[in-house]
């Protein structure tokens, strides 16, 4: 039996050839950082990811009672600018326009939030520790705090965030937010209706629009992705932070925070700092 003849192999046509020649030369050790770039970032996400579940559960685990949540601190070891707290810290926003933000864009220190206004100890942070946050470092420069809503406790947490998003299209998140976590203000529920009293409380001046806003696709996107970030984190719990990047689960006291913002704001870059001066 005779050998089947083998095609030759076709030449590259002219077009493809130049394409190929176009093509800048790359040695094997870029190709190596290029494509090991990607894992190392995916690597010091989920490092981070693991901190922030341990510190979420390690303020809610069972054993340790009902006042857990409340004095459990997020023991961590790791230096600030490690890959982990780097890249963790690449998740402040700094959205000069953002409604759901306090505190200059170029603060030092970030400390990004993520809460449920059906969480009791949300509002407990919300009425005892932000607001001297705010006073002693918001106001002088230090800090910016973004919110991020973190739905946990069903349907009418996704009212109260959704409701929190559209106040904001009209410059009223914060004032909603105080709103929402006043003393007993949860006891109540977040209804529909409900979630429009508190709108009205917090002085939106459009009553119509905010209940097209608070229904709205652009307002579901909005807390899906806050949600979609914190659980992408491992966070278990509310509230949960990162400052910048650094983690912290639970409503600490105000000693907690104080000293994760002066660590943060010591390492953090030299214009960052001269900014909160």
């Amino acid at each position: 039996m005779s050998a089947t003849p083998r095609k030759p192999s076709p030449k590259p046509s002219p077009k493809s050839a130049s394409k190929s020649a176009s093509k800048p030369y790359v040695t094997p050790a870029q190709a190596r950082r290029t494509a090991l770039k990607p894992v190392v970032i995916s690597v010091a996400v989920l490092a981070g990811a693991l901190l922030l579940g341990l510190a979420s559960y390690s303020a809610t685990r069972p054993d340790d009672g009902p006042s857990a949540h409340s004095s459990a601190v997020a023991e961590v070891s790791a230096d600030p600018q490690d890959d982990a707290y780097a890249e963790l810290a690449k998740l402040a926003r700094r959205d000069d326009g953002d409604p759901l933000a306090v505190g200059r864009a170029d603060a030092p220190v970030v400390m990004v939030e993520y809460a449920d206004f059906k969480c009791g100890f949300c509002g407990k942070f919300a009425r005892d520790t932000e607001p001297e946050l705010i006073e002693k470092y918001v106001d002088s420069g230090v800090l910016r705090i973004e919110w991020r809503n973190f739905p946990i406790f069903g349907e009418e947490s996704e009212n109260a965030a959704r409701g929190a998003w559209a106040a904001g299209q009209q410059g009223r998140f914060w004032q909603f937010h105080s709103a929402a976590y006043a003393a007993g203000a949860k006891e109540k529920g977040f209804g529909k209706d409900r979630v429009k009293e508190l709108a009205e409380r917090a002085g939106v001046p459009d009553a119509d629009r905010f209940a097209r806003d608070l229904d709205s696709d652009e307002a579901k996107a909005s807390v899906k992705r806050d949600q979609d970030e914190a659980y992408g984190l491992g966070a278990t719990s509310t509230p949960s932070f990162l400052v910048n990047g650094r983690p912290i689960a639970g409503a600490q006291p105000m000693e907690a925070f104080t000293q994760a913002i002066e660590t943060a704001r010591k390492t953090a870059p030299r214009a960052s700092q001269e900014a909160g001066r």
